[in-house]
């Protein structure tokens, strides 16, 4: 198949520090090639990847120290381009939430969009029932629960390439760790209020968000000086698996609709069970007592703290290779796009019948 991969432009393709949706758009590419298919990525200039790529911009918006007046500019642009293509590919399939919609009507049956970023926000159901004939994807089945009735056609889950996470038998740092986003939803202060309790240091790899400063400035920084709490800042790929890989576990405390979680699947990768509290995607990809545990307060995590060593780190790695590998998730997509090509081709059949 002939496959445009549209990515945002907000992180590289992958992204060099922080990112998720371009983490995964990166993935899909790699994996599609190697299944044999032909993908084109469009992207910013610094993507690694094995499609062939189309550049939309030298730098990704976040690391660009150029000052911006709105990224909708870059984005736009690179519409119009994916637009001047269109013919060229069998599917068109974009990461960009709904900023592409007006722009694809007419070729709406040979489009797929998968929707990356929570849904229980103003407008958004108005605007998903306007533009309601766009072939969805959802990460989750709990990402849908604001607009159940939006044009669902599968839910994809993220995988990660096995190779890039290091299988770590056994917990040699003996700390628990916290990997993601510095805001008050993903939930550093309860991390840092059950390492506490549970007497075990607790390193946390975040970066911090303009957004976010002043949460962070006066809600988290004063928690940092405990001797327990280690903050590292953010960190990239390359060192996931030593950071994930010798913790004992990976704390996950959030508190709101978590569309899907990708660091989740990355400790597991690593062999790391997960401690996450039940929102969002949460009960979907942890695997209660397999992979992990599910908790709903800071008592339960403790107790799951206790319950680690009954874990089999091996049998986790086993399990996010079946489920969360990203061979695994890119067949998962090709069996989409046959369906969407199938259905398309039974319209034109049913056009050139009239």
């Amino acid at each position: 198949m002939r496959i445009a991969q549209i990515s945002p432009l907000y992180e590289a393709v992958p992204p060099l520090l922080y990112g998720g949706t371009e983490r995964i758009v990166a993935y899909l590419c790699d994996s599609l090639v190697e299944m044999g298919h032909e993908i084109t990525l469009f992207a910013s200039a610094e993507a690694q990847t094995h499609a062939r790529l189309v550049p939309m911009r030298d730098r990704a918006i976040r690391l660009d120290s150029c000052p911006l007046k709105s990224d909708m500019a870059a984005h736009l642009a690179m519409l119009d381009e994916v637009r001047s293509r269109k013919d060229r590919f069998d599917i068109l399939h974009f990461h960009l939430d709904l900023i592409h919609f007006p722009m694809f009507e007419d070729v709406v049956e040979r489009t797929l969009t998968t929707i990356h970023g929570r849904l229980d926000m103003k407008d958004l159901p108005a605007a998903y029932a306007r533009w309601d004939s766009y072939p969805l994807i959802s990460i989750s089945d709990n990402q849908r629960s604001p607009i159940p009735d939006a044009n669902w056609v599968a839910t994809v889950q993220h995988g990660v390439p096995m190779r890039n996470f290091r299988f770590s038998p056994s917990a040699e740092g003996r700390y628990l760790a916290f990997l993601g986003r510095i805001s008050p939803e993903k939930g550093p202060e309860r991390a840092i209020a059950v390492a506490r309790a549970a007497g075990i240091p607790l390193k946390i790899a975040a970066k911090v968000d303009a957004a976010d400063a002043a949460y962070f400035h006066r809600c988290v920084e004063p928690l940092l000086d405990h001797p327990l709490v280690e903050f590292v800042g953010e960190i990239g790929e390359s060192q996931k698996s030593e950071f994930l890989g010798n913790a004992l576990a990976l704390l996950f405390p959030v508190n709101w609709p978590e569309p899907f979680g990708i660091v989740l699947i990355e400790a597991m990768a690593c062999g790391t069970p997960v401690i996450a509290w039940e929102c969002g995607s949460v009960p979907e990809i942890v695997d209660h007592g397999v992979t992990g545990y599910v908790v709903h307060s800071e008592r339960e995590a403790l107790q799951a703290i206790g319950d680690l060593k009954s874990l089999n780190r091996l049998r986790i790695r086993h399990v996010c290779e079946r489920r969360f590998s990203a061979p695994a998730m890119a067949k998962r997509y090709l069996d989409v796009y046959a369906r969407l090509l199938g259905s398309a081709a039974c319209e034109d059949e049913l056009q050139d019948a009239v």
